[in-house]
């Protein structure tokens, strides 16, 4: 079954005359005719039945009628969606992002992709490390934002965007609000609210409670926003990456002495085709000055005390807005 004998059953069925339907899918009458007859031949029955002037359905032709249609409407449908992607009126991104990372990192710069692709469509997705994993193998998210990923399969492209650390997030009328920087000894008396599925959280906990003893929690979940408001209400403290926006009501202190710092990163699976949506992010993602955004994370050590990040990849991170605009250029 070929989809142009569909198109020309579909076509007579509706105008119920041959010579008006062979015109309408702009062929000749007798090129309709052999092809509906090989259609009837692979159906295996009369699917129109021709008397003089009148051209009716068969019970066969009747029968299948509805389904042929919906192939006719699908397949317009994916010649519909391909010229829309080609044309960049729709440009589907799906991005995951790993449970301690904010999604507040992806408003600038997909403002910037929407700049460029006014049809934009993003999905977010909120998942696991591993899970990330999963899902940019199985082609259902395009890229995903991981913080302290170690140990990528080869087939992981990454890109560091910048370093982060936690900090201590208390009501203003917590005595930790009054100091410069809250001693990790502090920290083991305190009521906890934890940010659940962030594994991050719980490597932090063991570096406080390194004697065997467990964190007091009062309340989990695993939205930030949730959190931060039981803080307000003085339910308890909290630990939120540095990168998060927080309640202007809420105190926010670095922790003394803080072992604990960690690179956020971009995934993509090395090879794939990206799609224009995906280029554009990458680029923009791996142009954007995270340092002078606010993304600052830790502060940047010399090159001899941090030799994996040496200086001058730190300077090339910085790369003008005219660099930008030139790197974006695609057809």
């Amino acid at each position: 079954m070929e989809l142009h004998q569909v198109r020309y059953f579909v076509a007579i069925c509706r105008l119920l005359n041959f010579t008006r339907a062979a015109e309408h899918c702009n062929v000749t009458q007798p090129a309709l005719t052999k092809a509906i007859q090989k259609l009837e031949f692979e159906l295996g029955g009369e699917l129109i039945h021709r008397e003089r002037q009148l051209t009716q359905l068969t019970d066969l032709g009747k029968l299948v009628l509805p389904t042929l249609e919906r192939l006719v409407a699908a397949a317009d449908s994916a010649h519909s969606i391909a010229r829309e992607f080609q044309r960049k009126d729709k440009a589907p991104l799906k991005i995951g992002l790993a449970p301690c990372v904010s999604s507040n990192l992806l408003v600038a710069p997909l403002a910037e992709v929407a700049r460029h692709l006014p049809g934009i469509q993003v999905e977010i997705l909120e998942e696991p490390e591993h899970r990330l994993l999963e899902l940019l193998f199985d082609g259902n998210i395009s890229a995903a934002i991981a913080a302290d990923a170690t140990g990528l399969p080869e087939r992981i492209d990454h890109w560091d965007l910048f370093e982060d650390h936690f900090l201590v997030l208390v009501a203003k009328d917590n005595p930790l609000a009054e100091m410069d920087g809250v001693p990790m000894s502090a920290l083991t008396e305190a009521t906890w609210l934890e940010r659940t599925g962030c594994n991050l959280t719980r490597k932090f906990w063991d570096l406080v409670f390194a004697d065997d003893r467990s964190p007091k929690i009062s309340h989990r979940s695993k939205h930030e926003n949730h959190l931060q408001n039981m803080v307000e209400a003085g339910l308890g403290i909290m630990v939120a990456s540095a990168h998060t926006p927080r309640l202007p009501s809420l105190g926010a202190r670095p922790i003394r002495d803080d072992p604990m710092h960690w690179t956020v990163s971009l995934l993509v699976i090395a090879g794939r085709r990206y799609t224009p949506a995906l280029d554009a992010f990458i680029k923009i993602a791996r142009l954007r000055d995270w340092e002078a955004h606010g993304q600052k994370g830790l502060p940047q050590q010399t090159t001899a005390s941090n030799p994996a990040r040496p200086a001058k990849e730190a300077t090339n991170s910085r790369i003008s807005s005219t660099a930008s605009k030139s790197f974006l250029q695609w057809n």
